[in-house]
């Protein structure tokens, strides 16, 4: 029997014991009736991103979710945002990804300028494009909330090109590195860029009115993740013989779907940031399910708390998320539908970053077979019948419960 699949990445959805919450993750202290409904006529396990104790970038991580080798396939982060905004690059252009940031007498003091706004950072994004002078055709683009796209066009045997972000506040940002004349070329013109850039910022009237509300102004980039084409073998709809579509809004998630063949949605409402309409994204996977055979649907702000060591947030998205899936499921029919459920990494709070623990994962629908756990959460997902696998794992099992995969032998 063929059925049709709905994968739910909750974004960072892992995490680790808070003491505030009696020592239960903010997964495990959410309300998440929903979730724990399919727990109870699902089955349950963990996964391991990319492999056990190795922390993932999302986009390592949602490479190998989807079944592509990420140490065979990834050639930076840059390419996947620069498609993500909407870009139709070329093979030898090279992409970047950018934060603004705030830095005061050198130091920088928020990577991420009190979370800027989109509408914000695309104005000021729109300015740098006007205004700034290379030697080279470039693409300056704002992304979801403070981040935005670099490409220098042609510059792609230049890639070999170090980061001037630290990772880490209360430092000053780093010098570019490179490795050889062509990436000392693409060195030189960043920091030609980043030059008339900040003058730009300096006296911007978006900046202006950040400082007169006291909010972190937006001074400075933060330039890092080089990237190239990515070496995608096969796309994903062709290699599973599907129609796939992508439900997103945050960019890197939106270009690494488009860099393996998904058609990719972004409902109304929907931003990747705190204030995203979980409910317009539901919506839009129960209709886009009559369609399509497989639908990936994602969600961010879970991860986001996260990095901003917030648990009580993080439970207050993870309940968002929980709504999202609870109108689904209502809306689909489960017989003939498989609903997998994880993330494609853990955030834990405390870290305040990705980490290398295994990701709570539950898979629930038609076919399935059930296990005796009762709730969605790490540690239920501990005893649960699927065990621990790897990332790369998710489809493949997803795909034989819809009657897409083929027999191996004789």
């Amino acid at each position: 029997m063929k059925r049709k699949g709905i994968l739910i990445i909750i974004d960072g959805i892992g995490d680790r014991p808070i003491k505030e919450f009696g020592g239960k993750t903010p997964l495990e202290y959410a309300n998440t009736p929903n979730l724990d409904k399919l727990a109870k006529i699902g089955i349950l396990g963990l996964h391991d991103p990319i492999k056990p104790g190795q922390p993932a970038g999302s986009d390592t991580a949602h490479l190998s979710i989807f079944g592509y080798d990420p140490y065979k396939t990834y050639r930076g982060r840059g390419f996947f945002e620069a498609l993500g905004v909407g870009l139709d690059l070329d093979k030898d252009d090279l992409a970047f990804r950018v934060n603004f940031a705030t830095i005061e007498n050198g130091i920088i003091v928020d990577r991420r300028a009190g979370r800027i706004s989109t509408e914000e950072a695309h104005e000021l994004a729109k300015a740098i494009q006007e205004n700034v002078k290379l030697p080279v055709e470039f693409i300056f683009k704002g992304a979801t909330g403070h981040r935005a796209v670099l490409v220098l066009k042609g510059m792609a045997k230049g890639y070999r090109i170090g980061d001037n972000d630290p990772h880490m506040e209360g430092v000053p940002p780093l010098k570019f590195t490179y490795e050889d004349e062509e990436s000392k070329r693409v060195a030189e013109i960043l920091e030609d860029f980043l030059r008339q850039a900040c003058e730009i910022l300096k006296n911007h009237p978006i900046n202006e009115r950040r400082k007169k509300e006291g909010k972190p102004v937006a001074n400075f980039l933060l330039i890092r993740g080089a990237g190239i084409y990515p070496n995608i073998p096969r796309p994903f709809p062709e290699h599973w013989k599907i129609k796939a579509v992508a439900i997103a809004a945050a960019a890197l998630v939106k270009g690494v779907a488009r860099a393996i063949g998904f058609d990719v949605v972004t409902p109304e409402g929907a931003t990747a940031e705190y204030n995203t309409n979980e409910m317009a994204k539901a919506k839009a996977a129960v209709e886009l399910l009559k369609d399509y055979d497989f639908v990936f649907l994602h969600f961010k702000p879970s991860d986001a708390a996260g990095h901003d060591n917030n648990p009580k947030l993080k439970v207050e998205m993870i309940e968002k998320a929980d709504k999202m899936v609870g109108y689904i499921i209502e809306n689909i029919d489960l017989e003939k539908t498989v609903v997998a459920v994880t993330g494609d990494h853990s955030t834990p709070c405390e870290v305040m970053n990705h980490s290398g623990d295994p990701v709570p994962l539950l898979i629930a629908g038609g076919g399935v077979r059930t296990d005796y756990t009762e709730s969605f959460g790490e540690r239920e997902c501990m005893r649960g019948g699927i065990g621990r696998v790897k990332g790369h794992d998710v489809v493949p099992m997803m795909m034989d419960l819809m009657g897409r995969t083929e027999k191996f032998g004789a």
